[in-house]
C-alpha cells in the first residue's frame, strides 16, 4: 500500500503584508492539486512573529476552509506566535498542533 506523503505548506523567514497573498496564492495552489483535507503548515521558520504572522496564518486557515472545508494544522511553531495566536484568541480556531503532535 502506498502512503500519500503529507501535503504542506513550509512558510519561512519574516512575514510581510505584503507577502501574505503570495502565501494564500501558494496554499491555494496545493489544495488545487490535491484532495487533502488537511494541509500541514509548517511554521516553525518564521522569525520575529508578530501580528502580521498572525493575519497570515488566520488568512491561510480561512483560504483552506473556503476550499471546501479543509483544514490548515499549524506544525512547528515557535513559542513566540503560540502566545501570539493565544492573545488574540485564535489559538484553537488555526489547528495549532501541540509541542507532543497532538
Amino acid at each position: 500500500m502506498d502512503l500519500m506523503p503529507p501535503t504542506a505548506l513550509v512558510v519561512t523567514g519574516r512575514i510581510t503584508r505584503a507577502g501574505v497573498p503570495g502565501l494564500c496564492a501558494r496554499l491555494e495552489a496545493i489544495l488545487a492539486a490535491t484532495d487533502a483535507t488537511v494541509v500541514d503548515c509548517d511554521v516553525g521558520g518564521i522569525e520575529h512573529p508578530d501580528l502580521t504572522s498572525v493575519e497570515a496564518v488566520a488568512r491561510l486557515s480561512l483560504v483552506a476552509r473556503r476550499a471546501g472545508g479543509r483544514r490548515l494544522r499549524l506544525v512547528g511553531a515557535p513559542p513566540a506566535l503560540r502566545l501570539l495566536l493565544d492573545l488574540v484568541g485564535i489559538e484553537d480556531v488555526v489547528g495549532l498542533v501541540g509541542e507532543d503532535g497532538s
